[in-house]
């Protein structure tokens, strides 16, 4: 799997075009949450999109495509920012601390969707969305799919050859099936029909590298690590999680392009 964002920017907009209903998108959802809601940042804008404001009890997703509907939006964006890389977040301001806290959104045209989780798994918990108005006049710059998985490519042969440096093998047992586990549990989500394989092959590939990359985190010796040790270490994974981060942006955004079917209707 890759993130509720990623999930919600490819149904959305596959359903803003017409090429899936909106119980697809809930039910795409629920992989991430049985229970979702929507709240709006602001008061204005609780009321131009008629859904309840922040602080208040949320309303339902379905009522947030019902919002995406009214305010115009025709297709979505997945971003995610990290300190130093915030480009798509259409510049300082609430909707882009939250974001940057919670390391990803949706930007739908003027609008943009911040999940985060409440309570503490996954599978019994609430995804809460809130929705700000984003400024968004200077585009996001896109990378191409093709360069995305060619540097994915390359992180996925420096993260194995990490967890052999770091010799996690040996600190863990069975770290081989844990493996696999992990990356069956993050690739079982469902896509719209018509998702393009390299987009589906590039999700998978992100997941294999991103799951490589939690191993090797779990198994940094705590208090026996020195800083220096940490910070070298922080610095060889860094272009690791760039690498899986722009291949999923990249991914989602040919896969919203290749859903894109409104011209024909």
């Amino acid at each position: 799997m890759s993130s509720p964002s990623a999930t919600l920017a490819v149904w959305s907009s596959a359903w803003l075009s017409g090429a899936a209903a909106a119980d697809d998108v809930l039910d795409a959802l629920k992989d991430w949450a049985e229970f979702h809601e929507v709240v709006a940042a602001d008061e204005q804008l609780a009321a131009t999109l008629e859904i309840p404001v922040k602080g208040t009890a949320g309303g339902s997703p379905a009522a947030m495509l019902a919002a995406l509907r009214r305010s115009g939006a025709v297709s979505a964006e997945l971003v995610m920012p990290v300190p130093g890389d915030v480009r798509g977040l259409g510049g300082a301001g609430e909707f882009a601390a939250h974001a940057l806290r919670v390391g990803e959104a949706v930007v739908l045209n003027g609008l943009g969707a911040v999940p985060e989780k409440l309570g503490k798994k996954v599978d019994t918990g609430i995804i809460r969305w809130t929705v700000y108005e984003v400024d968004r006049s200077v585009p996001t710059p896109n990378v191409p799919i093709g360069e995305a998985e060619h540097e994915l490519t390359g992180a996925m042969r420096v993260a194995a050859g990490m967890l052999v440096e770091l010799g996690v093998a040996k600190k863990r047992a069975g770290v081989r099936e844990e493996l696999q586990a992990r990356v069956a549990e993050r690739t079982h989500a469902r896509w719209p029909a018509g998702m393009p394989q390299r987009a589906l092959r590039v999700l998978q590939r992100a997941a294999e590298v991103s799951a490589i990359l939690e191993l090797a985190m779990e198994d940094e010796p705590g208090g026996a690590l020195s800083a220096s040790a940490a910070l070298k270490r922080a610095e060889a994974l860094r272009p690791l999680f760039h690498a899986v981060r722009m291949a999923r942006c990249a991914a989602v955004a040919d896969a919203v392009r290749a859903l894109d079917v409104s011209d024909a209707h």
